[in-house]
């Protein structure tokens, strides 16, 4: 009986007890797959820590004690779909010989996946209208994806380049698997990315 106040002051801020915890090697995986389909089936708004927590079967200070606050939870559900380091070797490749194609070619890839999709509407959904949400997603984008990529561009401004092929990338996505405009919304994905790449390699490659 006596250890039980001791053991509550040792715990750090946010830090669940071991018998609380449900800790376990897979404990942040399933944390992580619980959040992402609240996040895809709710939206950023309507999704709650608690409501997560209870989705995985865990107290809610362990969500925090993981992942911190909703908005690093949010980046870390998309990074599961988006993944910044096979992104950048993926697109980058060998050099800028193809790298337009590449690009469409994984980008439309990670949108055709059913398992990848559903998480990517609800951030693309989130972000044009709360902006925490935005900001999570221009950080993964911009920073973690965009400006490694444009790293390895030989080119004036690479990163403004960079910048304008994602541009045209999200737009896609948006007319094709959020407002499921036709024809493109059911194109074949290897018409859209021969019709696209000559573009996005002028982006990243022609001075």
């Amino acid at each position: 009986m006596t250890d039980a106040p001791q053991e509550r002051r040792r715990r750090g801020p946010g830090r669940p007890r071991q018998d609380e915890a449900g800790d376990g090697p897979g404990t942040q995986e399933r944390i992580r797959l619980a959040a992402r389909s609240e996040f895809a089936d709710r939206g950023y708004d309507k999704t709650s820590v608690r409501g997560i927590a209870k989705a995985a079967g865990v107290d809610p200070a362990l969500v925090h004690h993981y992942f911190g606050t909703k908005d690093d939870l949010f980046a870390a559900t998309i990074e599961m779909s988006v993944d910044p380091a096979l992104v950048v070797p993926a697109v980058v490749g060998d050099g800028p010989d193809g790298i337009g194609e590449r690009l469409a070619r994984y980008f439309l890839g990670i949108w055709e996946n059913p398992a990848s999709r559903a998480p990517l509407l609800a951030v693309v959904r989130s972000a044009l209208t709360h902006e925490a949400a935005a900001k999570v997603l221009r950080e993964l984008i911009l920073r973690r994806v965009l400006e490694r990529v444009a790293a390895d561009l030989k080119v004036p401004d690479p990163t403004f380049r960079a910048e304008l092929a994602a541009s045209h990338m999200v737009g896609i996505a948006i007319l094709r698997y959020v407002v499921q405009v036709e024809p493109l919304a059911s194109a074949d994905a290897e018409d859209i990315v021969a019709l696209v790449a000559p573009t996005l390699q002028r982006y990243l490659t022609e001075e």
